[in-house]
């Protein structure tokens, strides 16, 4: 028992000594040595109301906030504040006729009441802004449903991307959102995944057509994967293009965020 006080004693005193110096405990030193932690992306996403067929598609919004709530990044919602194209019964899929809502109100509903106007919305206060697809962004944030290559997009959002292309800061676009990149950048390349249907693969392969026709470059991605213009900083992802599993769809999603998040350099 001596020899083991012997052996002992000495790393007792040690471990009692005042922290100082060279007898600062290991996890001690390791912190004072540690960089503090480094703030997230401020990311703008930007939704079009409520639903697939007249406003933004859900599964896609919020695989957009899975993600990015994963890639530790501080979120502001944002729509704007005018009256839907129309309102679908989603249970039919036509529209209802006596109905009117507003996109900002029905956004708040994705968004859990969190919501600004878009009209608030500033590139100098964001790193980057995603823009999630469903009709809504054919629809309310553009006329691309019913004007094609001819549609007009809403001046809020052509100001916002606008901003956030000539901040050089990333903007992130899914399933038909990219054709609002493809109107209002220059030469953009964007995807929406495949150009032929394949069998009802992709029914709306005919989209790639309509980009190229606007002054975009169209460039052919499968669904779990995004594209990146390096030169525009623009990112996209097909999602909903595809009749595929919801799955494949996240993964897609999650492609696109992740490349939208290392462009901004947090």
């Amino acid at each position: 028992m001596a020899a083991v006080r012997a052996l002992v004693a000495p790393r007792l005193a040690s471990a009692l000594l005042p922290i100082s110096g060279s007898h600062r405990l290991p996890s001690q030193r390791s912190a004072l040595h540690g960089s503090a932690p480094r703030p997230g992306a401020r990311v703008a996403l930007v939704l079009s109301g409520c639903g697939v067929y007249d406003g933004t598609e859900i599964h896609e919004a919020s695989a957009i906030l899975v993600h990015l709530s994963r890639g530790g990044a501080e979120v502001q919602i944002f729509a704007p504040d005018v009256t839907q194209m129309h309102v679908i019964d989603h249970t039919k899929g036509q529209p209802s006729e006596s109905e009117s809502r507003n996109v900002l109100t029905e956004s708040a509903r994705i968004a859990r009441g969190k919501i600004t106007s878009l009209a608030q919305l500033s590139a100098a206060n964001h790193d980057a802004a995603i823009f999630p697809g469903g009709f809504g962004a054919a629809k309310n944030l553009s006329t691309f449903a019913v004007d094609g290559k001819d549609c007009k997009v809403n001046k809020e959002v052509e100001r916002v991307l606008k901003e956030f292309h000539g901040a050089r800061k990333p903007i992130g676009l899914c399933c038909i959102a990219p054709v609002l990149a493809a109107k209002v950048i220059k030469g953009v390349e964007v995807t929406v995944g495949h150009e032929q249907e394949e069998g009802g693969k992709w029914p709306y392969a005919g989209t790639a057509e309509a980009i190229k026709a606007l002054g975009a470059k169209h460039c052919v991605k499968g669904v779990t994967e995004a594209h990146v213009d390096q030169k525009n900083k623009v990112v996209t992802t097909p999602a909903f293009m595809c009749e595929t599993a919801l799955h494949h769809i996240h993964d897609g999603i999650g492609a696109m965020v992740k490349k939208v998040l290392e462009l901004t350099g947090k």
